[in-house]
């Protein structure tokens, strides 16, 4: 009976390991989707941001801001549930990053989304923009910034 229930509790589990999966998308981005609550996955970014000792400078409300302006507009299509951008930095990878060339200025600070979309709200994507390197110098930086970026979606998503 003990076999039994261990198992029962392993397959109640898997499913919920195996929720996020990598998205298609452009190759400027990468893009993550998985199964649950927004504030609930903001949340593990937070804690995946933080866990490297990391701090947020700046939450974007990016789906309140279009929801507003939209109406002013005269466009009030619900674009997204709920929309945020996350911005954050990191002293040692960024100073790496702008010593092989210091116009990946451009690439700081760095940003990770957090979106649903209204006909799906329990979906929540995960995202950023992948740096697109200038010259083998600055390949090797912005490795390292895309490594960071991806490692934190990853740790938030608990994907391996």
């Amino acid at each position: 009976m003990r076999h039994i229930m261990s198992a029962f509790a392993l397959l109640l589990w898997l499913p919920a390991a195996a929720a996020a999966e990598r998205v298609a998308a452009p190759g400027h981005l990468a893009l993550y989707a998985t199964k649950g609550d927004f504030e609930t996955v903001k949340e593990d970014v937070v804690i995946a941001i933080t866990n490297r000792g990391l701090v947020i400078d700046h939450t974007s409300h990016v789906g309140d801001m279009l929801e507003r302006t939209g109406k002013d507009l005269g466009t009030p299509k619900k674009i997204y549930g709920k929309a945020e951008a996350l911005q954050f930095c990191s002293a040692a990878v960024s100073r790496r990053t702008m010593e092989a060339d210091p116009v990946n200025i451009l690439f700081c600070p760095y940003t990770i989304v957090i979106y649903t979309l209204p006909r799906d709200p329990k979906k929540v994507y995960v995202g950023y923009r992948r740096p697109q390197p200038a010259g083998p110098a600055t390949s090797a930086a912005l490795r390292e910034v895309e490594e960071l970026l991806d490692g934190v979606v990853k740790e938030a998503l608990d994907l391996k």
